[in-house]
């Protein structure tokens, strides 16, 4: 097939994009800076209608990654690339004939901050969704599976935190706070959450194109089915990256208290544009309730829809990220 692949100067859309060019897919890629891929390349933003059209064209399928992910920022900034830009994905998509489209979503669309024990892939739901980039995204994956319908089959797949050697999200800021002492245990670090090994999550999109047209229609999570406690699991990440594993305890009542004001103040601050904070804080609610509420999810549906297994286990992705080097990861935390 003729693919492209928007969002891939980030680890997961860059992978993605190797992976069809090595089984032989003709694969193109958008992005807004270059991706460093030996692919041909459309520099351009989502949120602008024509530079997606103009992409778009010509092609058999697209696999859509890009988005604004974080923790905080301004709400017109997460509508802009989340909602708009999938917006412009779809009606460029309808306009050039285009036949298959996976929609990269998360499984916080559907997250009203309780724990979530085995659980499917619930209907995406703006209204109760928690944070902006949340929200967006579920107004993202409502657009893209409306979609669905004639020649143009849709399917949404929501990766479960994401993880491998050289991630600068998960990884890169777990081991960068550990470093500096300020990754605590929120709660008892007992709470049961999944995670997704990254080149899994590349299967899972590639097995999602493949099968777009019998799985049309509908959201699936995917992760490596192998639930582990919160506070074994980043230590787990911590000692594959050669840092310590933390444990201080702060109760969860005292993290959403901290998480809350200082999202009252991050939001203070982001109204004066003079005084915008960094990009990430150090705590948020919503990043206190993920630390200490449960979060897995059933993936028999999602295995049998899209014919997919996990290929790396949790344990083996923790040794491939030791094996990667403890100085790459030193090297992304210092960048």
């Amino acid at each position: 097939m003729k693919v492209l692949v928007t969002g891939a100067s980030g680890l997961l859309g860059r992978l993605t994009a190797e992976a069809l060019a090595a089984r032989g897919d003709d694969v193109t890629v958008l992005q807004r800076r270059p991706s460093g891929l030996h692919l041909p390349e459309v520099l351009g933003d989502v949120a602008d209608p024509s530079a997606v059209a103009e992409a778009v064209r010509g092609h058999d399928a697209v696999v859509h990654l890009a988005a604004k992910v974080d923790v905080v920022g301004r709400w017109r900034e997460y509508e802009r690339a989340n909602v708009q830009g999938t917006t412009n994905i779809v009606q460029a998509c309808r306009a050039a004939g285009v036949g298959r489209l996976v929609h990269v979503s998360s499984p916080s669309v559907a997250h009203t901050g309780t724990a979530i024990v085995g659980a499917g892939a619930d209907p995406a739901d703006p209204r109760r969704a928690r944070g902006h980039y949340a929200r967006s995204k579920a107004m993202a994956e409502q657009v893209a599976l409306a979609a669905d319908g004639g020649a143009l089959a849709v399917v949404a797949v929501r990766p479960h935190l994401v993880w491998g050697p050289g991630d600068t999200q998960l990884i890169a800021r777990i081991v960068e706070r550990a470093r500096a002492g300020r990754l605590p245990v929120v709660g008892s670090g007992a709470a049961l959450i999944d995670s997704t090994y990254v080149t899994n999550a590349v299967d899972a999109l590639v097995a999602a194109l493949d099968r777009c047209d019998t799985a049309r229609g509908a959201a699936y999570v995917v992760s490596n089915g192998e639930p582990r406690p919160v506070g074994e699991l980043i230590g787990d990440i911590c000692r594959a990256s050669g840092v310590g594993a933390p444990t201080r305890h702060v109760p969860y009542p005292v993290a959403a208290l901290a998480g809350a004001a200082v999202d009252a103040v991050w939001a203070a601050r982001l109204a004066l544009p003079a005084l915008a904070p960094p990009s990430t804080p150090p705590l948020t609610r919503f990043l206190a309730e993920q630390l200490a509420t449960a979060h897995w999810f059933d993936q028999r549906h999602t295995r049998a829809a899209l014919g997919w297994t996990p290929g790396v286990t949790l344990d083996e992705g923790l040794a491939e990220l030791a094996r990667a080097g403890r100085g790459a990861i030193g090297r992304l935390t210092a960048s």
